[in-house]
């Protein structure tokens, strides 16, 4: 069964930190393009972070630079979100996704094949 699983999501304070993971089963992230998205209430869905798992090329949204870093780990077929200096407006759902490309986008969101479930992500004090 082909499936991605995020986890790591919490209710964290403003200033902190945490380390979303997305675990893909049935099939290897190898040669894929795999981003982060995120969804607040009465939001669209917007991209926050992507790697090219090929060559570890990255994209990032304004919103979070500096302050999120996305890798991989090839022999855990998983690739995490870091985020650091967490704020109130970064409370979301968020959904890895990924596809069978060379590069990744965070606009074209239509070309992921596989996306997960989402993890629940709220910052407050």
């Amino acid at each position: 069964q082909v499936q991605l699983v995020e986890s790591g999501g919490d209710l964290v304070q403003p200033g902190g930190s945490l380390r979303l993971s997305c675990a893909a089963s049935g099939f290897s992230l190898e040669n894929h393009a795999v981003g982060w998205f995120r969804q607040a209430p009465g939001k669209e869905r917007e991209g926050v972070l992507c790697i090219s798992t090929s060559d570890g090329t990255r994209h990032y949204a304004d919103s979070i630079a500096g302050r999120f870093t996305i890798f991989s780990d090839k022999a855990k077929n998983t690739v995490f979100l870091q985020m650091n200096s967490l704020k109130p407006e970064d409370t979301a759902i968020y959904y890895c996704a990924a596809v069978w490309r060379p590069d990744c986008s965070l606009q074209r969101l239509d070309e992921y094949s596989y996306w997960g479930q989402g993890t629940q992500v709220t910052v407050s004090s």
